[in-house]
């Protein structure tokens, strides 16, 4: 027993408990704080001139500095120059955890503890983190005391959700929004952190640290010490990259070196490989789309400084930026980001990417470039002595195929004794004439010539909807093909055009379209001038249905009045539409207009509508 005792006595004295980096490097003070220093000189100024608000409200994202900045204010207002240098004034300091303490209740006892004054120092200070999960009744009972506190009581609220806090509580506190950290001022801070831990760092990788992080140090913490707990003493940008499972930079360099030579097999292989590694297509594309955007930064040295990176990487950008333009990364990026767009409703992902990808190794292909591996050359078939559908030529005879002839020939008239056959001859000819022919390259590919039906272009089928619109245009451009000054233009009356008029209405209620006649009958045609004819509708709906069938009605009225001159104009007019009876009582107004009489038989027999 007494030998398990110094045992442990000599463990516990070797070994001391790991304590966290986010706890052990915490700041102290207000100048080691991270990327706050508007807020931090802001709290100084008004510690010192003694303009402290009584009620703060510090909020931000999460591992930013509130609770810590709290702290270091509760202890810098009671200080004044006598206490020890490690004294904390815990006893005037009191954290409530908002999340766990949000009732009525948890509120009233601390309101009971804001009565007491501090024993020592000057002020109590209260901190509530995570204030916006207080409930609504907490809220209304803090009310009156936050408004007028003690003089020995500041109150400094916390919160990642300032929306969620009622406005009555806003408008009693003095607000400090706090900012996400750079990752330039979050990597410096970590390159602090691994020289006071003796470690060997690459600048690299605690860039990519500090972007992991995404603006909180707390988080950048707790990934160095993952990370150094991988690697041990020496941090590498691989380790890094392995450790936290993200796409080095080298895959996308890669990866933009093979779309720039235009090597697609290549660049397929590096994305399965990327697969292989656990990432997605998605994560693939979308860095890659970071990455273009990254090279584009680094064509103008004004935008430099955009480039969130290490200095060694830095320059790898700026080298490959050299032998991009402009016009091949903005398409890049917009190819990039439709894919990142399409990615989660494709049914087919990985073909998605990559045919994506292999759009992009052809921004810049000229088809010009003789070492493509998707190109064939022409020597290949000449040396085998293959045809292109992969069967061996045959060495006594050849087919003569048609010869496509110029348009001037083909307008000649021929004689049935110069007519030639269309269908395929065989003719022998010898042995070495073939070879020569074989061997030969020929000067143009050969081009069977299609044959085209004059007007082909333009069928289609009867039995589809394209139909229909195509014969409606043939009738709209019937009348347009004559030359309109050899047509009559007889000169007729405004009563022989109405009378012509209403015989075209009664053919369409014949036929059946009535609702064309109803609207056709709506206002009394007029003569305009000579030739055109004026109506007037009650709104533009008849318009619209009138000038969709107007070709028709006006090519029935220019044969009958002899006149291809004819226009109709037509107008919108809304009071039009007070003479037309709709309802049962603007009919019975009607009636009553005609014959006033008519009220009488009404009241007479006691009718309704």
């Amino acid at each position: 027993m007494l030998f398990l005792y110094l045992y442990e006595i000599y463990f516990f004295s070797v070994l001391e408990p790991f304590i966290v980096s986010a706890r052990k490097y915490r700041p102290q003070t207000f100048k080691d704080v991270v990327g706050q220093s508007s807020i931090t000189n802001t709290l100084l100024n008004a510690i010192e001139n003694n303009h402290l608000a009584q009620a703060l409200l510090f909020c931000g994202p999460r591992g930013v500095g509130k609770t810590t900045c709290a702290r270091i204010l509760a202890k810098k207002i009671n200080q004044d120059g006598t206490e020890r240098e490690d004294e904390d004034f815990a006893f005037n300091i009191f954290e409530l955890d908002a999340a766990s303490n949000n009732s009525v209740d948890d509120i009233r006892s601390l309101i009971d503890q804001v009565r007491i004054p501090p024993q020592t120092g000057k002020y109590k200070v209260y901190i509530i983190d995570e204030v916006h999960m207080l409930s609504q009744s907490a809220f209304n009972a803090f009310l009156k005391t936050l408004e007028e506190p003690p003089k020995h009581a500041i109150f400094i609220l916390a919160t990642t959700e300032k929306h969620k806090i009622i406005p009555t509580i806003l408008s009693r506190c003095q607000i400090f929004d706090f900012k996400r950290i750079t990752v330039k001022d979050a990597s410096e801070y970590l390159k602090y952190i691994a020289e006071q831990q003796g470690i060997q760092a690459e600048e690299s990788a605690l860039h990519i640290i500090a972007q992991k992080a995404d603006g909180a140090m707390r988080d950048a913490l707790s990934i160095f010490d993952r990370v150094v707990s991988f690697s041990g003493k020496e941090l590498t940008r691989k380790a890094v990259t392995e450790n936290l499972n993200v796409l080095d930079y080298d895959i996308y360099f890669s990866a933009t070196d093979l779309i720039l030579g235009n090597n697609i097999p290549e660049l397929l292989l590096l994305f399965n490989k990327t697969l292989s590694l656990g990432f997605d297509g998605h994560h693939f594309i979308t860095g890659l789309a970071s990455h273009f955007r990254d090279l584009m930064v680094c064509q103008h040295p004004d935008t430099l400084n955009l480039l969130e990176v290490g200095e060694d990487v830095e320059k790898h950008y700026q080298e490959q930026a050299k032998k991009t333009s402009k016009q091949f990364l903005l398409k890049a990026i917009d190819m990039a980001n439709d894919c990142d767009l399409q990615y989660k409703s494709s049914k087919n992902q990985r073909l998605l990417v990559e045919l994506t990808l292999m759009k992009l190794a052809s921004i810049t292909y000229d088809g010009e470039k003789k070492n493509s591996s998707f190109i064939i050359p022409a020597s290949f078939f000449k040396e085998k002595n293959i045809n292109t559908n992969g069967t061996k030529a045959p060495e006594s005879r050849v087919v003569k195929t048609l010869q496509s002839t110029s348009p001037v020939e083909e307008e000649k008239e021929t004689t049935p004794s110069e007519t030639k056959p269309t269908s395929t001859e065989e003719v022998s000819i010898p042995k070495e004439k073939v070879e020569k022919e074989l061997v030969s390259e020929p000067k143009e590919p050969y081009q069977p010539k299609k044959i085209q039906i004059k007007g082909s272009e333009k069928r289609v089928s009867g039995l589809s909807l394209s139909s229909i619109k195509v014969k409606k245009a043939h009738e709209n451009t019937k009348s347009t093909n004559i030359d309109e000054k050899d047509l009559p233009k007889d000169a007729f009356e405004e009563s022989e055009m109405q009378q012509h008029w209403d015989d075209f209405v009664h053919e369409l209620e014949r036929q059946g379209r009535k609702i064309l006649a109803s609207n056709l009958q709506t206002d009394v045609p007029k003569l305009k001038n000579d030739h055109v004819i004026w109506i007037e509708l009650p709104n533009g709906t008849m318009k619209k249905e009138i000038e969709r069938e107007q070709s028709l009605m006006l090519d029935y009225l220019k044969q009958k009045l002899n006149n291809y001159s004819i226009s109709l104009y037509i107008t919108v007019n809304e009071e039009v539409a007070k003479k037309f009876a709709f309802t049962p009582e603007e009919k019975y107004q009607k009636l009553k207009e005609k014959n006033p009489n008519i009220e009488l038989l009404r009241k007479e027999f006691d009718l309704d509508f």
